[in-house]
């Protein structure tokens, strides 16, 4: 088993109950949720932030899309063709 470290941290009532709630509801202790959740929203903003590094790199090396890029990646999500095979 990995070593582990104990941080503590303060919750309003509301969130403790809730968090008490879902530890019940999937038999998991509460350290375990906020672990997990801690986890998740650890890796998700790491994530996040590689991508605006690495966009600010293309950015700066003058590395955008064509106009031609942007248009037809924007008609995928607007447009006649997408309103046609959505009736």
């Amino acid at each position: 088993m990995l070593a582990s470290t104990v941080v503590t941290l303060r919750l309003d009532p509301e969130l403790r109950k809730r968090l008490d709630h879902l530890a019940r509801t999937q038999c998991r202790s509460r350290s375990f949720i906020a672990a997990e959740a801690i986890r998740e929203y650890v890796a998700a903003n790491e994530w996040q932030i590689e991508e605006i590094r690495n966009g600010l790199k293309e950015a700066e090396r003058g590395d955008f899309a064509t106009e031609q890029q942007v248009r037809r990646t924007l008609s995928k999500w607007t447009g006649r063709k997408r309103e046609r095979r959505a009736r």
